[in-house]
């Protein structure tokens, strides 16, 4: 499988990336453990995390994912096959958040920590900080790099406006520049990437690594009801999703699938590669079941006839 580059850094990545917000939370440590084996295995590299993973789960208070993954790292001595990414900025308590330098440099310590590295190839900023001005939190993460810390810096959730404006400030040398977006884009979610932050990425060269890539699994094809929600923690999210588009969507992927022996999900996500700004759609999965499902979508081509209907559908 032919690696991408990722915008304008040195680092190249299989076209599917694995989302490690589920480890700790509907990935416990065993079977988290599996599916990274199998991910390296089929040829994947790049393993996506945060600093606030998974905080929303009972019990956990944040760094669940990072720990896990670290403890996997040293198991299986795959360090060097693979590349993390991981976040800083997202509340992990009322006092602990946003892109401040003091914010930045405890953090990195802490990720640096529960990974078990010395290195974070790509580090983002979780979520905007208006709070901070963008000049402190490129200054730090630029000493991060020169320092070795972080190979790249990358972002989540920006608005195009504020993204133009932090690569604005790179472009003169004195900052570093983001190599990366992370955007919510998919599907169901088209208008906020399309709209603005696509062209954004293009004039500037950045990598784009969508995550939500299967909207949170309604891509799949299993949430077609209220009564759908049981199936897994993430249903009650697909209440905003059931309506006449989300059923037309749903309908076409599942169309199309049997046209080219391929499941929903399989077009969802081939749907995103054929994206031409689009460098690897960020997916999870729970079982080594659905992760090779995830992986067949890197090997499906969808003709252009396919796109077309896609798109009409999720207009």
């Amino acid at each position: 499988m032919k690696l991408r580059r990722l915008g304008a850094s040195d680092l190249e990545v299989f076209p599917l990336a694995f989302g490690g917000n589920v480890f700790g939370w509907t990935a416990d440590e065993p079977t988290s453990f599996h599916l990274l084996d199998r991910f390296v295995e089929a040829g994947g590299n790049l393993i996506d995390t945060a600093d606030v993973y998974s905080n929303w789960a009972p019990g956990n208070h944040g760094g669940e994912s990072e720990t896990i993954l670290g403890r996997w790292l040293k198991k299986s001595g795959q360090r060097e096959r693979v590349l993390i990414a991981t976040k800083v900025g997202m509340e992990m308590d009322p006092s602990r958040k946003g892109l401040s330098r003091r914010y930045i440099e405890s953090e990195v310590r802490e990720s640096l920590r529960r990974l078990g590295v010395a290195r974070i190839d790509l580090y983002q900023a979780h979520i905007d900080d208006d709070a901070t001005p963008l000049e402190e939190t490129l200054a730090t993460f630029g000493e991060l790099v020169e320092s070795g810390t972080v190979r790249a810096i990358g972002a989540s959730n920006y608005g195009a406006t504020r993204l133009e404006e932090a690569l604005r400030l790179g472009q003169g040398g004195r900052l570093p520049r983001y190599v990366s977006l992370q955007p919510h884009y998919n599907l169901c979610d088209r208008a906020e990437y399309e709209a603005g932050l696509e062209s954004v990425c293009v004039r500037h060269g950045l990598g784009v690594i969508p995550y939500a890539s299967l909207a949170s699994g309604f891509l799949t094809g299993k949430y077609r009801s209220v009564n759908d929600f049981g199936k897994s923690p993430r249903g009650p999210r697909m209440r905003r999703l059931l309506n006449e588009r989300g059923m037309r969507i749903l309908d076409s992927l599942a169309e199309i699938g049997r046209e080219l022996d391929a499941t929903p999900a399989q077009v969802a996500l081939a749907w995103l590669l054929a994206r031409p700004s689009v460098t690897a759609p960020i997916a999870s999965a729970t079982s080594v079941e659905q992760l090779d499902e995830l992986l067949g979508s890197t090997e499906l081509s969808l003709p252009r006839s396919a796109i077309d209907r896609l798109n009409g559908a999720s207009a």
